[in-house]
């Protein structure tokens, strides 16, 4: 019989079995999104010390120096006022005989608290925020993003300054002071990925599978975006601790007897002619607060991004 016209094999069509094991020793294994990151993140050595310096400084802060100081950062010693640093005294001591090594560390602890408490009021608001304004878009998203724009032509000194005046300075009060305008940025990053997100293939899929919108948003939108998501969080954390520092510079901030980065700041600057270690040493943490998150949000910022991959 003529080749052209023979019967087709049964087994023609079946799909070929591949082998696993010999695809991976081809083209390596198989490496996830956030483990991929991770690996393009410790080939950037900037990032890499910028991690570990920002873990220490958490560590002193929150752990270390509550735990092994013998001095209390509140305890006044007239007699010892204005020491500089010695063996029992490692940063000196302020005009009223207070330890400055603890002082430090409580003004680190509680400027990344503020830091940390911003940050968690700019993903709760700012990524529901944009999440809503993006999915339904029309004239829901056109309302939602005028409120956005007014809220931005208000300074958040003054809001601050408001927030000062009617409740009483204190961590909470300065968190909730500076997240109640910094979480706009938040909210138009997420509202223009849900745009371009939702419109795309595994999105249509998802809706065409009986998916509602509650669930098309939280399992397959907002995971999608979590990288734009934690670099932004990266860089939110350093400006809620700058906007601290930079209230409590002008006396509108923590107050005292409790310490923050930017009241040890203001009180050394004051001092700087006679006394200026009490100026460096929380300018010193306050600088390395700065830097390494910048650093390391820039890092992320490589890692995370699809467009970076080779």
């Amino acid at each position: 019989m003529d080749s052209r016209h023979r019967e087709l094999e049964p087994g023609l069509f079946e799909p070929v079995e591949v082998d696993r094991d010999e695809g991976e020793r081809i083209s390596g294994p198989r490496v996830g999104f956030w483990k991929d990151s991770w690996i393009r993140l410790k080939k950037n050595r900037g990032a890499l010390f910028s991690l570990a310096v920002v873990l220490f400084l958490f560590a002193m802060a929150f752990v270390i120096d509550p735990l092994l100081s013998p001095h209390s950062p509140y305890a006044q010693d007239l007699a010892r006022r204005y020491l500089g640093p010695t063996a029992d005294y490692w940063f000196g001591t302020d005009k009223f005989g207070r330890d400055m090594w603890t002082r430090v560390w409580a003004g680190t602890r509680v400027s990344l608290y503020i830091g940390l408490l911003a940050a968690l009021l700019d993903i709760f608001v700012g990524v529901v925020y944009g999440a809503i304004s993006g999915f339904l878009g029309g004239r829901i998203d056109d309302v939602m993003q005028r409120g956005i724009e007014i809220l931005n032509g208000i300074p958040y000194l003054i809001v601050a300054i408001l927030a000062m005046i009617v409740f009483d300075p204190g961590i909470i009060t300065i968190s909730i002071a500076i997240g109640l305008t910094g979480w706009t940025f938040m909210a138009r990053i997420v509202r223009g990925r849900m745009l371009q997100l939702k419109d795309q293939e595994f999105a249509l899929a998802s809706r065409a599978l009986g998916a509602s919108g509650f669930r098309l948003v939280w399992k397959h939108l907002i995971p999608n975006s979590l990288g734009l998501i934690v670099i932004n969080l990266m860089f939110t954390i350093p400006a809620a601790i700058f906007a601290e520092a930079f209230l409590s510079f002008i006396g509108l901030g923590i107050q005292v007897p409790e310490a923050s980065l930017g009241s040890l700041i203001s009180d050394g600057a004051q001092e700087l002619r006679f006394h200026p270690f009490l100026l460096w040493f929380p300018s010193i943490i306050f600088c390395l607060l700065m830097i390494c998150f910048n650093l390391l949000g820039d890092g992320l910022r490589d890692a995370l991004d699809p467009k970076m991959r080779k």
